[in-house]
């Protein structure tokens, strides 16, 4: 058994604003696993300024990976709680190695093209008009849920956008999730919140900035809109601390990225400790390509949690590859007949 790794670089088809910058770029790496001809592929989508494996030595560990690739996927993965989004890609390109055609990571009927999986529509950040946009098309597309990025624009000019869109469509026609990336300081976010609440939202992700979990716990007991943590769980892989997380803060849910908390096995951890106390919980993918996508989608289907999943769709970059993923009335769907197309 060898392995190699090769890095990507995904190009978006507009630039996307964030809470951490305008992105035009998104690099990734894959690791390739070969078995005497058998190939498995995983991808390892580093997200620069927010993974906790955003450090110099990231590609040196991943060479380390490869020169050790003998170990095993149990021995590497314990070996890699600082990086993640490598814990990750290893999931799935051992995954991949097992599966028949290296891409059916998971049987289902998601995966055999018989079922699909609800999703949120993303709205990007940006000017009143560019966001109004997007909303306006994702409601078209058929989607009933949106997502909605806050933080960057006046709060005012944020809140009248919602109002907007409350006003033409009720709760029962749209689900609205906002998204603060830890925008809000601690002296307003309480107000904040109670202002948003009048507007019927499903949920405010990450109000404040995480690491603060006093305040977060004093939110999340005081808050009339449920609050769901997202960066809060960056960097933490031990159970111990999990456990001590959720007892301690007691969020309404959380919100698990693969990439950026290790993998199927790490947000298996999480849904586990949530599930103990009672917290809700979904899935959201981290710009990976359609590799990475695929793994995630696949994986979330099994986990049969009925909540609109924030799975994107490959569809913002220029140069994704080819894959049977398609988005249909605000669902993700595995159409098997379309080939894959991995090429780098």
């Amino acid at each position: 058994m060898i392995a190699t790794y090769k890095s990507y670089t995904l190009h978006f088809k507009n630039a996307s604003g964030t809470s951490r910058g305008i992105l035009k770029t998104k690099d990734t790496w894959f690791i390739i696993i070969d078995d005497n001809g058998k190939k498995g592929i995983g991808e390892c989508g580093m997200f620069k300024g927010l993974s906790y494996d955003d450090r110099p030595d990231f590609e040196s560990k991943l060479q380390w990976v490869c020169d050790h690739i003998s170990l095993g996927l149990d021995n590497l993965y314990k070996a890699l709680n600082e990086f993640p989004s490598i814990q990750f890609g290893l999931e799935m390109a051992f995954k991949s190695l097992d599966s028949s055609d290296g891409f059916k990571l998971f049987q289902s009927p998601f995966s055999r093209g018989e079922s699909s999986i609800a999703i949120n529509g993303l709205i990007w950040m940006g000017n009143e008009d560019f966001m109004r946009t997007q909303i306006k098309e994702k409601i078209q597309a058929g989607f009933r849920c949106i997502k909605m990025k806050i933080g960057a624009l006046d709060f005012q000019t944020e809140l009248k956008l919602l109002k907007s869109i409350r006003k033409e469509f009720s709760v029962n026609d749209i689900e609205l999730r906002v998204d603060a990336n830890g925008a809000f300081s601690i002296d307003e976010a309480l107000e904040k919140l109670k202002r948003l609440s009048d507007l019927n939202l499903h949920s405010i992700e990450q109000p404040i900035k995480q690491g603060q979990w006093e305040e977060m716990s004093k939110l999340c007991l005081e808050t009339p809109l449920p609050i769901a943590l997202d960066e809060e769980l960056i960097g933490i892989h031990s159970d111990d601390i999990k456990k001590e997380l959720l007892q301690g803060i007691n969020p309404q849910y959380i919100i698990l990225k693969p990439t950026l908390v290790g993998g199927f096995n790490g947000s298996e951890s999480w849904i586990s400790h949530a599930n103990e106390h009672g917290i809700g919980w979904w899935i959201t993918s981290a710009l990976e390509s359609n590799i990475g996508l695929n793994a995630i989608a696949q994986w979330t289907y099994t986990l049969q949690n009925r909540l609109p999943q924030g799975l994107g769709t490959g569809a913002l970059f220029t140069n994704n590859f080819d894959s049977p993923l398609v988005v249909k009335n605000g669902t993700l769907h595995y159409r098997k007949q379309t080939p894959w197309n991995f090429n780098i």
